[in-house]
């Protein structure tokens, strides 16, 4: 996993739970199901490097 796609995936989880977080204690549903969605893509972004990671070896 190449360092620079590491930590656009931690910095996409971080911040999409920060925001669910924070929306859901405002109460707005719109934004929490925003900031969701970035933590999923996060997940997902670090999941697809691990595959590569896997194929290289």
């Amino acid at each position: 996993m190449s360092a620079s796609e590491k930590i656009k995936a931690r910095a996409e989880q971080v911040v999409g739970r920060s925001v669910r977080k924070a929306a859901h204690a405002l109460g707005n549903r719109t934004t929490e199901a925003k900031g969701g969605a970035l933590e999923a893509r996060g997940k997902a972004r670090e999941a697809k490097e691990k595959g590569k990671d896997a194929f290289k070896r």
